[in-house]
């Protein structure tokens, strides 16, 4: 994947402002991609506390990598660029690529929307969600969450085969300008994020409901969580890290 403009015109909703998001923008979430895809507006999503609709709606754009902003719909259209790049559906992808390399199982499902179906070279292909807060999203076992949390804990490799660049996961767990806490879909504890005595080097991908992936790697630790409030993430981690002698 490069760091070329507009991902090779594919993003939906054209004009100035779109066409100068690049990939980085959407995998750090600092696009503020403005547009509506598949039914939902950009505004939408986590909208602010003050203002109502038509603020919202006739706001003013940031620059592209000036201003994070976590917000599903944009990370459903880096999913969507994504799928017209690749030109087959994305699960499929994640299965072939990943999944089945590393010896996850086959019961995890990756679903899009009722209607976020496009066509790809005459087929009708489903563009999957990124989280689950519209509906869609991934559904997997904690096995296969761990797995998937080791293949980034040993940079990539599994079984001496590289899945994954190195240099691509230092790129996503490193910090970003506009959000110090948050890399290439990956947060970090670079930014303002308090964790006690927990290392800084670690990072994590958190998902709906307190699922969360944390990676240590130079420990070659690997946590999974399920339904933990994400207020009580930190000091969950400093236990671990405690219990296990890796802090005092």
């Amino acid at each position: 994947m490069t760091n070329s403009p507009n991902t090779c015109g594919i993003i939906p909703s054209t004009g100035e402002h779109n066409s100068a998001i690049t990939w980085e923008h959407l995998l750090n979430q600092s696009s503020d991609w403005s547009g509506t895809h598949f039914g939902l507006q950009d505004w939408a999503d986590r909208p602010p506390r003050e203002g109502g609709i038509d603020e919202w709606r006739n706001r003013d754009l940031n620059e592209p990598g000036t201003h994070y902003k976590y917000n599903d719909v944009r990370v459903n259209v880096l999913a969507y660029s994504l799928l017209h790049v690749w030109r087959e559906p994305l699960p499929q992808v994640l299965k072939k690529e990943i999944m089945d390399p590393i010896g996850a199982t086959t019961t995890w499902r990756w679903f899009g929307y009722d209607d976020s179906w496009t066509e790809i070279d005459g087929n009708k292909v489903q563009s999957v969600s990124g989280g689950g807060h519209h509906g869609g999203g991934m559904f997997i076992n904690t096995l296969d969450q761990a797995r998937f949390g080791l293949l980034f804990a040993r940079r990539g490799v599994w079984e001496d085969q590289q899945l994954i660049s190195g240099e691509w996961i230092d790129r996503a767990k490193a910090p970003s300008g506009p959000n110090p806490d948050y890399g290439y879909m990956w947060w970090t504890l670079k930014g303002d994020a308090d964790w006690g005595s927990v290392p800084d080097h670690l990072y994590y991908a958190a998902g709906f409901g307190g699922n969360y992936i944390i990676v240590d790697d130079q420990n070659d630790l690997v946590i999974i969580t399920r339904w933990l409030d994400g207020g009580v993430l930190g000091e969950f981690v400093e236990k671990v890290y405690k219990a296990g002698g890796l802090i005092r």
